[in-house]
C-alpha cells in the first residue's frame, strides 16, 4: 500500500475532501489521542507551557492539551502550525483555543528566538522526507526545519516528534538533521516489531548537564527499553581550525552545509578533494 507523502505534498493530498474525513474519523481521533498524550508524558512538562504544535491539522492534539487538568500541569497554551489549508480551516470552524498558523516546516519554523516551552507533533516530519521538486533536497527541508524548531525552544526546551519512518534509512535521515541542529535526541518505540509501531524522536535543546541531570530528556528516557540516545553536545568537541582548508574534509563538510541550505551538490567520491597534477 502506498504512502500518502510518496505520491502528493501534504497541502495537496490534505484537500477539503481529505481534511474532513481526517478529522471525522473515530479510529484517527482516539489514535491521535493516544499518541499526543505520549508525546506529553515524554515532555514531562510539571507546570502550564507554550507549546508550537508542528503538523497540528484540524487541531486534534491541541484540544488535549488545552484540556489537560492542573493537577498534571496544564491547562497549556499553543500555537499550531500546518501546510494544509483545508485543515486549519477546520480547526477554526471547531474553536479551538490555540493560534494557528499556515506554514510549511520545511521552509523553517518562522518564530522568534526562545519563544516556546515545549513543542510537539503528531505524524507530521515524515512528509520532510519527499522533495516536491529536483531543486529542493530532504535534507535541506529537514535542516531548514529542525534549525528553526531548535532556535525557537527556550534554553532546556523539549520537543516529542511522533513520525512513521517509511525504512531505516528515513529514521536516520530525520535523526540525523536534528543532531546536526544541535539537539540531544533520543528515538523511542512504542509496540517495536509490530505493525503499530509508533516511532518518537525525543529533543532536547542544552541547558541542563550532558550527563542527562539538569532537566535534559535525554534523561527522561535513559534507561528506557527500546531507546537509543543520540547526543551532538557529546561529541565534535574540537576546536575551529582543525580541518584544513582544500582538504577533502573541509570540502565535504562544505556539501554538508550546502545540502543544509537545500542546495543540490553533487556526490562525494574518491575524487573528492584529490589535488590535480600541473599541467604544462
Amino acid at each position: 500500500m502506498s504512502r500518502p507523502e510518496d505520491t502528493l505534498s501534504a497541502d495537496v493530498h490534505y484537500n477539503d475532501s481529505e481534511a474532513r474525513k481526517y478529522t471525522t474519523s473515530s479510529r484517527i481521533q482516539n489514535i491521535q489521542a493516544s499518541m499526543t498524550h505520549r508525546a506529553l508524558e515524554l515532555l514531562d512538562l510539571s507546570s502550564p507551557s507554550f507549546i508550537l504544535d508542528i503538523g497540528c491539522g484540524s487541531g486534534l492534539s491541541g484540544e488535549i492539551l488545552s484540556s489537560i487538568p492542573p493537577d498534571e500541569g496544564g491547562p497549556h497554551l499553543w500555537v499550531g502550525m500546518d501546510v494544509s489549508a483545508s485543515m486549519l480551516d477546520i480547526a477554526l470552524q471547531r474553536d479551538v483555543e490555540g493560534d494557528l498558523l499556515l506554514a510549511d516546516i520545511g521552509q523553517g519554523v518562522p518564530f522568534r528566538a526562545g519563544t516556546f516551552d515545549a513543542a510537539i507533533s503528531i505524524s507530521a516530519i515524515q512528509w520532510l522526507c519527499n522533495a516536491e521538486s529536483s531543486d529542493v533536497s530532504p535534507t535541506g527541508r529537514l535542516s531548514r526545519f529542525f534549525n528553526g524548531l531548535y532556535a525557537s525552544l527556550k534554553r532546556g526546551g523539549r520537543a516529542v516528534c511522533q513520525f512513521y519512518p517509511k525504512n531505516d534509512e528515513q529514521k536516520k535521515m530525520i535523526t540525523t538533521a536534528a543532531v546536526k541542529a544541535g539537539f540531544g535526541a533520543g528515538l523511542l518505540e512504542d509496540d517495536p516489531e509490530t505493525k503499530n509501531v509508533k516511532v518518537y524522536l525525543v529533543l532536547t535543546v542544552g541547558g541542563g548537564n550532558i550527563d542527562g541531570s539538569g532537566g535534559d530528556i535525554t534523561g527522561v528516557i535513559k534507561g528506557m527499553e527500546d531507546v537509543d540516545v543520540l547526543d551532538a553536545r557529546r561529541n565534535n568537541r574540537s576546536g575551529k581550525g582543525d580541518i584544513k582548508k582544500g582538504s577533502k574534509a573541509w570540502i565535504i563538510k562544505k556539501k554538508e552545509q550546502m545540502e543544509r541550505k537545500g542546495k543540490v551538490v553533487k556526490a562525494t567520491s574518491k575524487y573528492t578533494g584529490r589535488k590535480r597534477r600541473v599541467a604544462f
